[in-house]
C-alpha cells in the first residue's frame, strides 16, 4: 500500500453515507449486501447510494458483481487491512502493540477480538 492509495482510501470514507456504508459491508462480510439493500437501509436515494459505491468501488474499498438483476457489494477486506497497516506501519517505532493499537500484520480485522480493540 503507498501514500497515493491510502489517501484515496480515506477520502472515500470521508463522507458519513460512505462510511456507514462501507461499515454495514464489513459487518456482513464476507457476504455482499445488494446495493438497493443498502440504499433502503441507509435511508439513501438509489442514485445517490449508485454515487456512493462508485466511489468505494474507486479507492478498491469494495468490489461489485452482478446476479442476474441485481449488484452486489462486499467490502474488499484485503484493502481495509492494507490502509490500517500502512496507517500503523510508523506507530511506536514500528511497534503498534507499544501504542495499544492492533498489529498491522493482524490476521484478520473481522474477528471477535478485533471487537476488543479501540482504534
Amino acid at each position: 500500500m503507498d501514500q497515493e492509495r491510502t489517501i484515496l482510501a480515506l477520502t472515500a470514507l470521508a463522507q458519513p453515507t460512505r462510511l456507514d456504508t462501507f461499515r454495514m459491508l464489513v459487518a456482513s462480510a464476507p457476504d455482499p449486501i445488494p446495493a438497493g439493500e443498502l440504499a433502503r437501509r441507509l435511508a439513501v436515494p438509489h442514485n445517490t447510494m449508485s454515487a456512493h459505491l462508485a466511489v468505494l468501488a474507486r479507492a478498491g474499498l469494495i468490489s461489485a458483481e452482478r446476479q442476474s438483476r441485481s449488484i452486489l457489494y462486499r467490502a474488499e477486506i484485503p484493502q481495509l487491512r492494507a490502509v490500517l497497516g500502512f496507517l500503523l506501519d510508523d506507530c511506536c517505532g514500528g511497534h503498534p502493540e507499544l501504542c495499544g493499537l492492533m498489529p498491522a500484520t493482524r490476521p484478520a480485522c473481522c474477528t471477535p477480538e478485533a471487537a476488543d480493540v479501540a482504534l
